[in-house]
């Protein structure tokens, strides 16, 4: 069986993440990041606790073009507030949170499936 995830040239693809930062495509970023298939970005959020909709605007734009928004929580799994993910939905943007590295292994596996994915993921140690 092949397990191997079949990538479009150019696509933005998690190999390596931890002591703050990504290795994305064979490029290292500090710190948090927004990613999706095409690019990605640095993100000034460090906490669960700075995420609101503003910190997701730059999705919240594009929501149309986005099946599925992954949140990486950080180093554990963290409950999204009812209101935030409503106020989310309202603008668009169906999420789903998990910790970072699951956030990564999943955003991987959705973008090799031709999904129209992103995330936004909280760097980790």
């Amino acid at each position: 069986m092949e397990v191997t995830l079949q990538l479009n040239e150019g696509q933005q693809v998690v190999e390596k993440y931890g002591n703050g930062r990504f290795l994305i495509s064979n490029h290292y970023h500090e710190g948090s990041v927004l990613i999706r298939s095409e690019e990605t970005v640095s993100w000034d959020v460090n906490s669960f606790d700075n995420l609101t909709v503003e910190s997701l605007q730059p999705f919240i734009v594009m929501a149309d073009q986005i099946e599925v928004l992954l949140i990486g929580c950080g180093s554990k799994t963290e409950f999204i507030p009812p209101k935030l993910r409503e106020e989310l939905r309202n603008k668009g943007l169906v999420i789903d949170a998990m910790d970072t590295g699951a956030a990564c292994r999943t955003y991987n596996v959705l973008l090799s499936e031709n999904r129209t994915v992103a995330a936004a993921l909280i760097a980790v140690e």
